[in-house]
């Protein structure tokens, strides 16, 4: 079967991205394709590699760098919800006159067509927080 994944929820404040990852991961393990994951609302929050977890606390953003990375994963940061919390791409830094970017290995800015394509192209998409 082929996902979608919509992660609405920052990393820290919810556990829907905990479970977004969990379930993409588990459904790679059993041989089923994810057409993208897809960060809207405060889920862009998990793009940002700026985030500096405890060193015993599991850090979100890696784990899904490390799984986008693994099994070329299409992560992708609303970019209309990332600019109001301060996530930028190189592009979108030099745009708006900013002197750095801080989007997370793996994770791409882009717009919500990316999110109604997951959603035509896969046979599920799969809503992770409100």
């Amino acid at each position: 079967m082929k996902f979608g994944i919509l992660v609405n929820e920052g990393p820290y404040n919810h556990q829907a991205s905990d479970t977004a990852y969990q379930f993409t991961k588990a459904a790679l393990e059993k041989g089923h394709e994810i057409f993208r994951v897809f960060f809207y609302n405060d889920g862009v929050n998990n793009g940002t590699r700026f985030g500096v977890p405890p060193q015993d606390d599991r850090n979100i953003t890696k784990l899904w760098s490390e799984l986008a990375e693994k099994h070329n994963l299409d992560l992708v940061v609303c970019v209309a919800a990332a600019q109001r919390r301060g996530i930028l791409d190189a592009d979108e830094a030099k745009r708006h006159g900013k002197d750095g970017d801080n989007i997370a290995p793996g994770f791409r800015i882009s717009g919500l067509g990316q999110l109604i394509e997951a959603g035509i192209q896969a046979d599920r998409l799969v809503v992770f927080g409100d």
